[in-house]
């Protein structure tokens, strides 16, 4: 593969014709333009949907991205997360420093919202000029009575899966904080965000089998459920790459056990289901999981068949930030009859991409942590017809003359659940059989031979 630098050979492999293992959890190659976010940016997707809390970012104000409808996380009460509040370092806190400023804004802040605690977000400029930002949450915490958390994530320190960890850490101190009676049979859902109010859909399943969900984190999150979630029975991972640090936490410390589920697919979705009434052995509750899985299912298919029928042929592209949500992607793709000729992730392991290469057919580009150049070559390599990805992917598919599918945090669709799949089928269906691309040129495949950098 001429086009790919020769450092990220080993990143990249083809299912059915490459029997090593893939490389990964690497640092990102330099000057490669990689579509991984910065630890910062991994941080805050994963803190921003607890509604009750102050996030407050201590930097730039360019950092302070997030703001009232740039991610689809939904909240059935309080809504300050959509809030985005920032110090907007000058150039003179630079030189003197910011705590100053950090303290009397986050006073000023939470007094006027009365959060039921605050975050404080550190930025690459913070990292750089040494404010004691630990400090300034210790004052804030004995001068207000909250829990005030600094989330230590300056964004040169790693990539996106680093600041995962960090937003787990700082979730894992306001864990076990609080002690409250809930039913035996009482999970907590982790890494599910309520993107298009996804959660909510999850919670009706879960509920009509006899399940008591806790605590969600952090979509719809709460920070008094947060605090509690220690005594639920067990917790269920939807988004693996951002919150098994934080399952693995509160297993070693409080002895919660945990599973891996995804919630994208009829296939997934359903063992999601099935596994958390294996995990209570309930009968009733298992009785109660395959009604729900024959009712849900008997009514999709038929759709379902539909769109097959049109859409059998055609080709899709897949890179987004998780490997596991790939897994799925892959799956649900196969039951409208699209092939994935592409999947890739930003956050992968060894063992997602052996997956993943089982479940591709022979041929099916495997690759982690792309950059622009590698993703266009390789969606005009494979005559995609369709590209699934996030909010850094759509402008590829744009440049290229390629439908897009936002599969992302702006998204204002549910793709999650049975209802989900239907919305998935739809998009998929009217990106890749818009009129649109009787007006188009082809897209020239690439030439053979030399490097493209």
């Amino acid at each position: 593969m001429g086009h790919i630098l020769d450092e990220r050979q080993m990143q990249v492999s083809v299912a059915g014709k490459d029997a090593r293992t893939i490389d990964c959890n690497k640092v990102s190659l330099a000057g490669s333009v990689s579509q991984r976010a910065c630890v910062f940016c991994g941080s805050r997707v994963v803190l921003y949907p607890i509604a009750d809390a102050l996030h407050l970012i201590h930097g730039p104000i360019g950092c302070a991205a997030y703001t009232w409808d740039i991610r689809g996380s939904l909240s059935s009460g309080p809504e300050l997360h959509r809030l985005s509040f920032s110090t907007d370092l000058q150039e003179r806190d630079v030189i003197f420093g910011g705590e100053t400023k950090l303290y009397n804004a986050a006073l000023e802040l939470i007094r006027k919202h009365n959060p039921k605690a605050a975050f404080i977000y550190t930025t690459c400029i913070v990292g750089v000029i040494g404010d004691d930002v630990e400090r300034a949450c210790r004052m804030l915490q004995d001068e207000t009575g909250i829990p005030v958390i600094p989330v230590q994530a300056p964004g040169f320190q790693g990539s996106k899966k680093d600041g995962y960890k960090v937003a787990c850490e700082a979730i894992f101190k306001l864990v076990g904080t609080k002690q409250k009676s809930i039913p035996a049979k009482s999970i907590n859902i982790l890494g599910d965000f309520n993107l298009a109010g996804e959660l909510w859909i999850l919670l009706d399943y879960y509920r009509k089998m006899g399940v008591h969900v806790n605590a969600t984190i952090t979509g719809d999150g709460r920070v008094d459920d947060i605090c509690n979630a220690h005594s639920a029975a067990l917790n269920v991972v939807q988004c693996s790459g951002s919150m098994n640090y934080l399952a693995k936490l509160m297993k070693d410390k409080y002895g919660v056990p945990s599973m891996r589920v995804s919630y994208f697919g009829i296939e997934d979705m359903s063992d999601a289901l099935y596994d958390v009434a294996r995990f209570f052995k309930d009968d009733e509750m298992m009785a109660k999981a395959r009604q729900l899985v024959k009712d849900e299912v008997s009514r999709l298919i038929p759709e379902l068949a539909w769109y097959k029928a049109q859409l059998t042929g055609k080709k899709a592209a897949i890179y987004v930030g998780g490997a596991f949500k790939a897994i799925s992607l892959v799956k649900a793709l196969r039951l409208i009859g699209v092939q994935s000729v592409i999947v890739g992730s930003q956050t992968g392991t060894p063992e997602d991409y052996e997956l993943i290469k089982k479940l591709c057919d022979e041929g099916t580009i495997i690759v982690d942590d792309s950059n622009p150049v590698e993703l266009s070559h390789f969606v005009k390599e494979k005559q995609a017809d369709i590209f699934i990805g996030g909010v850094k992917e759509r402008p590829i598919a744009h440049k290229i003359g390629l439908g897009f599918c936002d599969h992302n945090h702006e998204r204002k669709e549910p793709l999650a659940g049975y209802e989900g799949m239907i919305n998935f089928a739809k998009e998929i269906y009217a990106t890749a059989m818009s009129p649109v691309w009787k007006f188009t040129k082809t897209s020239p495949s690439p030439s053979k031979g030399g490097d493209v950098r």
